[in-house]
């Protein structure tokens, strides 16, 4: 009877916790509003976010990992922090909506002829060159290039690009200062074996001085989620500790976990199992999960609480795969998924990835699957 009570007891709380999707909406808004300015690289944006996740960390009651809520660390960013000006055949476009600069490309003043070398790519010098695609998907780069390329949505060209005028200013930060934001809730019973759940804060930032990348689905939501879970740990301690890391500069390549993993906060083999969260705020055609058949006892058990609770509508599995802060944990041997939801909006890597459009769908349900999936593998 105990037992019965104790189950009922925390199916309340999961579920109420669970519900608290109002602070969840709350993180994802803020953390992709103009002041965050993409949690990138100009407008002090990542340095804001870090901040901010350091107060919610204190405010949820987190204990900090090892001396400080932030683990700093710096790498060499290319960045575009003012003019961003290009017009074609003579009208201005929109940065973002109507082009983007490769993220490579130096700064450039220019005006010159277009001279076609297919239907899709023309070139106005040795120095700069222009592109028309399909979609417009913008990168971090840690290194400059010598040729400044321009990639135009051709969805928005009816006439042949023949004229191009360019003002673009670059800045190369060969030492750009970024932090992971880690925290911990200490295990009641087996306080050295550590559970953590993981999301990269970072995003694009901007592109010129009017012009940023909300992220909102990449990664907001993950970090709204990893939050809120937070939360409910803090109010409900396990047996074991349960660890949060918000990782910086994944999108520059993985740079947060991989200093992480190479100068840990923790000892690696004290961490039993490791979730990462990213790309998580949608949901209707169900989640994927990378390492599944890497870890694929793990993975069954994960299937069986969806399934016995109906949670996500589908569970697919991959492999092995370096796409995100996962990685390099795995290859240091610690177990971890790696999850993301499908369906809804497919903005990525664009200016359109926004609060307003992104759903939450399976929000609640995932939180739950979480919960029951760390508390099987204390059991």
């Amino acid at each position: 009877m105990k037992k019965f009570g104790f189950i009922f007891f925390l199916f309340l709380t999961v579920n109420s916790f669970a519900q608290d999707s109002t602070y969840t909406r709350n993180v994802v808004n803020t953390i992709t509003s103009k002041e965050f300015w993409g949690r990138g690289y100009t407008k002090d944006g990542m340095k804001k976010a870090a901040e901010y996740l350091t107060a919610e960390y204190q405010k949820i009651g987190l204990l900090p990992i090892g001396n400080s809520y932030t683990q700093p660390f710096n790498f060499p960013v290319n960045t575009f922090p003012g003019k961003m000006m290009v017009a074609i055949n003579g009208q201005k476009l929109v940065p973002g909506k109507d082009f983007i600069v490769n993220n490579e490309s130096p700064g450039i003043k220019q005006v010159a002829n277009l001279t076609p070398n297919d239907s899709l790519n023309y070139r106005a010098s040795s120095s700069l060159q222009v592109s028309l695609k399909d979609k417009l998907t913008w990168s971090v780069a840690t290194e400059v290039g010598e040729v400044t390329t321009i990639q135009l949505d051709k969805k928005n060209f009816t006439s042949i690009p023949k004229k191009i005028s360019v003002d673009i200013e670059n800045k190369f930060i060969r030492n750009f200062e970024a932090a992971n934001v880690c925290g911990l809730v200490k295990g009641t019973k087996f306080p050295d074996s550590i559970l953590i759940i993981t999301a990269h804060y970072d995003h694009l930032g901007g592109m010129g001085a009017d012009t940023f990348f909300p992220g909102a689905n990449d990664n907001a939501a993950g970090v709204a989620t990893l939050l809120s879970l937070a939360k409910y740990y803090a109010a409900h301690p396990q047996p074991y500790s349960i660890g949060f890391i918000c990782f910086a500069a994944e999108e520059a390549g993985l740079l947060g976990s991989r200093y992480f993993v190479e100068n840990p906060l923790v000892p690696l083999s004290n961490i039993k199992f490791l979730l990462n969260l990213d790309l998580v705020g949608t949901g209707e055609a169900g989640m994927t999960v990378v390492n599944a058949s890497v870890y694929p006892k793990a993975f069954a058990m994960l299937n069986a609480i969806n399934n016995k609770n109906q949670y996500i509508s589908k569970i697919n599995q991959r492999g092995k795969a370096a796409n995100s802060d996962h990685y390099f944990f795995t290859e240091k041997g610690v177990p971890a998924f790696f999850i993301y939801t499908q369906g809804g909006p497919s903005a990525y890597h664009d200016v359109f990835d926004k609060p307003e459009t992104l759903p939450l769908t399976e929000y609640k349900d995932l939180f739950k699957l979480i919960v029951g999936f760390y508390q099987k593998l204390m059991e």
